[in-house]
Formats: structure tokens, C-alpha cells, sequence
């Protein structure tokens, strides 16, 4: 535990059980909520890839114009070509990893933060893309986790997945500055 801090004498003035943690300040979410996140976050994984591509198209259905970022799927002019895509499959299979890699650490906020910063990075080399563009997927990793996920996702676990998602796509616009 940080110096200065011990289970009685936490930030916040909040007393701690002796199973719980004291957690990063820069993480937005409770140690109870984080481990919600982590034990749901099971489901999606089963499901990565279909995951991504549903949140790819829901993507492009909502700001068609990202669609035209992608040369290698730019030309595909229905969803049901979206969705039978190699090309499509694949950056959907690679975001989700990265996705994974973070939710399955996010209470290590400083590798959670590095590997945030390294996606941003990645971006860098696409032409035409724009940091704001990240915010654009808040609303389509929530449905297609949603669909994903169905009667798995309840109200709370929306409050946590809104949180997640907050906190990874507002620090890749940080990050991609």
C-alpha cells in the first residue's frame, strides 16, 4: 500500500475492509467494480472478434465517413459485406485484443495507460484521422457489448462499461495529441 496510506487512513477519508484495496486515483472505477468488469468482460471475450465487428459497423453506420479511412474496405457499400470481411474481421480482431489487454489489466492503470498511449500512437499513421475521431466509438462498444453480452448486461454493468469506455477513448485523445 502507498506510504501514508493503510486500511484505516485512506484518500478520501474512507475506511477500507481488509480485502480491499486502495485503488488509482486516475482509475475512475471502485475495486468492486473492477472486478464486475473483469468477471463480465469474460462473456465478450468469448466473443472478441464478433464484438469488434459489430461495434466496427455500428461505427460506420453512425459517421460514415470513417469508413473511407479503411482502403482495404472503403468500397464495401452494405453492412452484410461489412460483416462477411476478412479485412474487416482482421482490425476488428487487433482492436479487440487491445480492448482485452487493457480490461484484463486495467487495475494496473500505469500498463493500462502505456498500452492506451501505444494504440494512439498506431493511429498516428493513418492519414486524415483526427484524435476527436476516438470519441466516436463510446456509443458503439456499448451496443455491441450490449448485443453481445444480452441479459448479462444489466443496468449496473452499463455504469460500468460507460465509465470504462470514458476513461479509455478520453485518454487515446490525450494520448494522440
Amino acid at each position: 500500500m502507498a506510504e501514508g496510506v493503510n486500511a484505516n487512513n485512506c484518500a478520501g477519508g474512507h475506511a477500507l475492509g481488509p480485502n480491499q484495496t486502495v485503488s488509482d486515483p486516475r482509475l475512475p472505477l471502485s475495486p468492486m467494480q473492477i472486478f464486475k468488469l473483469k468477471k463480465n468482460w469474460k462473456g465478450v471475450k468469448r466473443r472478441l472478434e464478433d464484438t469488434g465487428v459489430e461495434m466496427l459497423v455500428r461505427l460506420f453506420r453512425l459517421e460514415p465517413s470513417t469508413q473511407v479511412q479503411f482502403k482495404n474496405i472503403r468500397h464495401l457499400e452494405s453492412e452484410d459485406k461489412l460483416r462477411m470481411s476478412e479485412e474487416l474481421e482482421k482490425h476488428a480482431g487487433k482492436m479487440m485484443a487491445s480492448l482485452d489487454d487493457i480490461v484484463n489489466n486495467i487495475d494496473d492503470v500505469d500498463y493500462a495507460m502505456d498500452k492506451i498511449s501505444k494504440v494512439a500512437q498506431q493511429h498516428e499513421q493513418f492519414q486524415g484521422f483526427t484524435a476527436q475521431q476516438f470519441l466516436l466509438m463510446e456509443q458503439p462498444f456499448l451496443d455491441s457489448v450490449r448485443i453481445i453480452l444480452d441479459d448479462r448486461y444489466t443496468e449496473n454493468m452499463d455504469t460500468i462499461y460507460r465509465i470504462l469506455i470514458k476513461f479509455i477513448l478520453s485518454n487515446l485523445v490525450k494520448a494522440a495529441r
